[in-house]
């Protein structure tokens, strides 16, 4: 089993209680029990701890990549409706970009609330929204059209 100290903190968070109480009835167990018997009950005691904590470590790992998933999930959609607004406001706003041409082949495009920065003959531009950058987009044609729009 490959567990990271993350998974571990965890379990000992969750079970701190289960495990104390284990420790307390291993010491009374070592200490009252004088036989051969003794030893056995510690081996219960010590196998049941483990295979307790191995199951429940492996649903931790588990729901833990369940977690992971449903926050990339929600990261596209939030993601989706962001790319959304932006291709709407590059529409709408097309009317009033300003395009900029620098001397190593690079360009912006500036709206009031989106901006484009990329190189002359990519497939990608750099965009920004409301001065956030929300990442490197194919150019397609709303961005086409936004770049041409500033041109003139």
């Amino acid at each position: 089993m490959d567990y990271n100290w993350e998974t571990w903190s965890l379990f000992l968070k969750e079970n701190w209680i289960m495990l104390l109480v284990a420790l307390v009835i291993l010491f009374i167990v070592v200490r009252i029990v004088k036989t051969v018997v003794k030893w056995a009950i510690v081996a219960v005691i010590v196998l049941v701890v483990i295979v307790y904590s191995g199951y429940n470590l492996q649903d931790l790992k588990n729901g833990m990549d369940g977690l992971k998933e449903m926050g990339n999930q929600f990261t596209d959609s939030l993601t989706g409706s962001v790319k959304q607004e932006a291709l709407s406001l590059m529409e709408k706003e097309a009317g009033e970009a300003v395009y900029t041409s620098n001397p190593d082949g690079s360009f912006s495009v500036k709206t009031k609330n989106i901006e484009l920065s990329g190189k002359t003959g990519e497939d990608e531009v750099a965009v920004s929204l409301r001065g956030l950058p929300i990442g490197k987009w194919k150019i397609d044609d709303t961005i086409k059209g936004l770049i041409e729009a500033s041109k003139k």
